[in-house]
C-alpha cells in the first residue's frame, strides 16, 4: 500500500517541532479525515534557511509533513512557493489514491506559512488564521474518502457509505443529501 519512502518518512520523520521565534506560521486541516499540520519557517535573504511541521493525522499525513520540509529547505520563496502536491507524492515514490489529500495539506500549509511571512514582513496582520483545506483538484480528477476509499462527488462533504463528515450526519442524511 505504502512505498517504502513514505514508511521511512512515516517512522522517521525529519524536522519535527516548531521553531523558537518563526518568522511564517501555516496552519490547514481536513474536515473529512480530521488531519492538522502546521509548518514553521525561518526566513533569510528570502530563502528557508529553516522549516519545522507538527502533524496531527496519519501516516500519510506525517511523511507528507516530513517531505515536504526536506524538499522547500534552502529554497528561494519563490520556489517553495511552486512546490505542487503532485510534487510531494511523487518524491514519496507515490501516495494511495484515498491519501492523496494529504499531499495538498503539505503544499497547502507551505504557501499559508509564505503568506503569513509576507504578511509580517508587510506589516500586514492576518485577524483569521483558521485551518482549513479547499476542496481543489485538477479537472478529470477524482476524490476519494480516506477511510472507506469511496469517491466523494464534487461539493460534496459527506461519503455517502461510511457518513464520515464534520456535520455529524447520519450515512442515511447523507445519502438522501446527495439524491
Amino acid at each position: 500500500m505504502y512505498s517504502k519512502t513514505v514508511m521511512d518518512h512515516f517512522k522517521n520523520p525529519r524536522n519535527v517541532g516548531t521553531l523558537e521565534k518563526p518568522d511564517g506560521v501555516g496552519e490547514v486541516g481536513n474536515p473529512l479525515c480530521g488531519d492538522m499540520m502546521t509548518i514553521y519557517l525561518d526566513v533569510k535573504d528570502d530563502h528557508i534557511e529553516d522549516i519545522k511541521f507538527q502533524t496531527f493525522g496519519c501516516g500519510a499525513a506525517i511523511a507528507v509533513s516530513s517531505m515536504l520540509t526536506e524538499i522547500a529547505k534552502g529554497k528561494s520563496l519563490d520556489e517553495a512557493r511552486r512546490i505542487t502536491n503532485k510534487d510531494v507524492a511523487e518524491a514519496l515514490d507515490g501516495l494511495p489514491k484515498n491519501k492523496l489529500h494529504c499531499s495538498n495539506l503539505g503544499a497547502d500549509a507551505l504557501k499559508a506559512a509564505i503568506q503569513d511571512y509576507e504578511d509580517r514582513k508587510a506589516g500586514r496582520v492576518r485577524k483569521d488564521l483558521k485551518r482549513t483545506e479547499k476542496h481543489e483538484h485538477d479537472p478529470g480528477e477524482k476524490c476519494y474518502c480516506p477511510y472507506c476509499d469511496t469517491e466523494i462527488g464534487e461539493g460534496q462533504t459527506v461519503c455517502r457509505d461510511c457518513a464520515l463528515n464534520t456535520d455529524n450526519q447520519t450515512a442515511q442524511e447523507a445519502r438522501e443529501e446527495s439524491v
